[in-house]
């Protein structure tokens, strides 16, 4: 039976149906549009690639970071764990050829963390806890931040710093406004803010709120 002589009926039918495949795909289609446009707009998944936070994550481990907040303005609290653009002197990887840029930004004073945040912009992600803000005085003892004479204490654990280049800063300094000063929580084991300096607010990505995988670790942060 060819569509000529096809029932009016049996016409109307396919019609329907095909308006009918084509509305589903159609809203399928908005639907994975839109979970994409969350998923980079809103909560971006990333992969712990490195000891440098552990305990408190491991490598491998994977977390979800919350973008949106601080595409509205919401600014990282003291104890927070971020994703953030690094500056470009701490990723040795994206160095240029001739060595020539240095890992603190200016030279720090003696016994003094990098309190000159680097002038460009890295394109590799970091993951660390931000330990001071705008404004705030800081030093390092024993690998413990000191922020306002005060310790920097939360529901975290960190791994213990007593030896290594890393573990005292004693002079204190002040972070610049609009930047944030980043630690990991492997304090001996970790190139951080100490060592390149403060991040500016419009690097960080997004605060890291739960973690996944694997099933064993799975809950917030």
């Amino acid at each position: 039976m060819d569509s000529q002589h096809a029932p009016r009926g049996l016409a109307a039918l396919t019609g329907r149906h095909g308006r009918g495949m084509f509305n589903l795909v159609f809203t399928v289609a908005i639907a994975i549009s839109l979970a994409l446009a969350v998923q980079s707009y809103a909560v971006k998944p990333y992969v712990i690639p490195s000891g440098s936070m552990q305990p408190t994550l491991e490598i491998g481990q994977r977390v979800l970071v919350d973008r949106f907040s601080e595409r509205i303005g919401s600014d990282p609290k003291i104890g927070d764990v971020v994703v953030f653009h690094p500056p470009l002197n701490a990723v040795p990887e994206e160095q240029p050829a001739d060595g020539s840029l240095p890992r603190c930004e200016e030279p720090a004073e003696e016994g003094a963390v990098c309190s000159k945040p680097g002038g460009r912009e890295a394109e590799q992600a970091y993951i660390k806890r931000v330990v001071a803000g705008p404004g705030d005085r800081i030093r390092v003892v024993d690998g413990i931040p000191l922020v306002n004479g005060e310790r920097v204490e939360g529901d975290f654990e960190t791994v213990p710093c007593r030896t290594g280049s890393g573990c005292d800063f004693p002079t204190t300094v002040t972070v610049p406004a609009g930047h944030y000063f980043m630690m990991g929580d492997n304090r001996p084991n970790s190139e951080d803010s100490r060592f390149w300096g403060p991040v500016p607010r419009s690097w960080i990505l997004g605060r890291a709120f739960a973690t996944y995988w694997p099933p064993n670790r799975l809950g917030g942060l």
